[in-house]
């Protein structure tokens, strides 16, 4: 407790710049103004502060007034929540009147009624550890609710009874899985009972807000341990029901894992290689989360449940599992709202992570090559995260070659990317000549004849010019 309080005052001296003029600003019209939240957590944690949250007793119109005069820019995208937003210098900063908030049972948005104290404003926090502040300029540490007790114990609780505080806002039983993977911090039982109680009260919150909850869990240093926490509780069933899915599977290859624990090691090893996203792989402690590869690792065999088969000599079968889980990729993304390019790249992803598989000893063809980094197209390097994570075999010597073999298609990629320029592929002709060479006019035909070419392309490398229009002109005349 101690070293919590050396490493808050240490961060509060940093933030000083910014902050004690703007508490005395506040203070000089009469009003209290609270650093709250996740940055007070965080700096006890003896983490560095980004974005600052703060508290006021000011009502929005003021707290604008009284922003205009001090930052470069102020917003009121979240007025009607009580927030206005401003930015000074490198700083950003979110000030919120004092509030209550709640649900009506069949809203999909919270009803914000403005309180009077901060001790009413913190008792409407989510957890104990996000419900401290401290004043400024003068930095009285506020807490209520013994939130630096289970910031040393490392749980997480909430102010109020767990079952009004979800009831007031269901998402906080998905943020209790998010805080569980970003802080790596135990949920204490009565809050896991009332999850589990309370888990199809989820479905009134908006798809959109579900989606960036799950993106920040993903995202987080330790996703198993919310993916686990939102599947035991079931909260997984109604959100991203293809997960605990899996655990009702066997994996073909490790009869004695289920692919539910398979597909939660390859997540893990996926973030284990994402340094390779890096540039030149130089990762440190700013790199960014690569969600796509997350999400793609977490989705990969989500076909399996749909495709499994019995065979007569008691071996299981998912044949085709990477284009039915590719489809249900989509479609759960959809769902969620997720950009179409976010939505393509995870479904490419999945569609394609057995093509490594499929060649069999590794003794890939120069066309093979080009049609693998073709497909994969601005997926490749994540593709060869994803290919190289799904081995999770505890059989050494299986896993040494398939290392081995990834390395040498890698390499075969690396030579011909040199010699060919295989991220640009295109056919030796282009479009005007095709036509030229075939006498014809725009149309669909020129589409046909300039994927012949493509393909000629790819399964015999670059071609000259002359030579590439015979073989159109015989692969024309033989259509005719």
């Amino acid at each position: 407790m101690v070293e919590a309080e050396r490493s808050l005052g240490a961060e509060l001296d940093r933030l000083a710049p910014v902050l004690e003029p703007l508490g005395e600003r506040f203070a000089a019209a009469g009003h209290a103004l609270h650093l709250v939240g996740g940055p007070v957590r965080d700096a006890m944690l003896g983490r560095t502060v980004g974005d600052l949250d703060l508290t006021t007793s000011a009502r929005p119109e003021e707290t604008e007034r009284l922003l205009a005069g001090w930052a470069d820019a102020v917003w009121d995208v979240g007025r009607d929540f009580g927030t206005i937003g401003a930015r000074a210098g490198n700083w950003q900063v979110e000030v919120t009147t004092y509030r209550s908030e709640s649900y009506d049972p069949s809203s999909r948005k919270p009803v914000v009624d403005f309180g009077d104290t901060l001790a009413g404003d913190l008792g409407r926090r989510d957890f104990t550890v996000n419900a401290m502040a401290v004043s400024v300029p003068d930095r009285t540490f506020e807490d209520p609710h013994g939130g630096v007790v289970d910031l040393a114990h490392r749980l997480l609780r909430t102010p109020a009874r767990p079952e009004d505080s979800f009831s007031d806002d269901p998402l906080r039983m998905m943020r209790a899985a998010r805080f569980a993977a970003t802080l790596g911090f135990e949920v204490v039982p009565e809050v896991v009972a009332a999850m589990t109680a309370m888990a199809e009260r989820i479905g009134i919150i908006s798809a959109e807000r579900v989606r960036d909850e799950l993106v920040k869990l993903v995202s987080a240093p330790q996703p198993r341990r919310g993916l686990t926490l939102l599947v035991e509780t079931g909260l997984a069933a109604l959100v991203l029901p293809e997960l605990p899915a899996l655990a009702l599977e066997r994996d073909e290859h490790h009869r004695h894992k289920d692919v539910y624990e398979h597909t939660l090691t390859v997540l893990e090893q996926a973030i284990d290689l994402e340094d390779r996203l890096a540039p030149d792989g130089a990762r440190g402690p700013d790199s960014s989360p690569d969600f796509i590869v997350r999400f793609a690792a977490l989705m990969h065999d989500v076909g399996k449940p749909r495709t499994r088969r019995f065979l007569d000599d008691g071996t299981v079968t998912f044949h085709h599992h990477d284009v039915v889980g590719a489809k249900m990729t989509r479609k759960r993304m959809q769902a969620l709202r997720f950009s179409r390019d976010e939505v393509d790249a995870v479904s490419t992803l999945v569609e394609l992570h057995l093509r490594f598989h499929g060649y069999g000893g590794g003794e890939w063809t120069d066309s093979a090559v080009r049609r693998y980094v073709r497909d994969a197209g601005d997926q490749l390097e994540r593709l060869h995260i994803l290919t190289r994570a799904d081995c999770t075999t505890r059989n050494r010597r299986k896993a040494d070659r398939l290392r081995r073999s990834y390395d040498d298609l890698e390499a075969r990629i690396a030579r011909l990317s040199e010699e060919e320029e295989l991220a640009a592929i295109r056919p030796d002709l282009d479009g005007n000549q095709i036509m030229e060479v075939l006498g014809i006019g725009p149309g669909r035909e020129v589409g046909e004849a300039y994927r012949f070419l493509l393909d000629l392309r790819i399964d015999e490398g670059p071609l000259a010019a002359d030579e590439a229009a015979r073989r159109l002109q015989e692969w024309w005349a033989s259509r005719r």
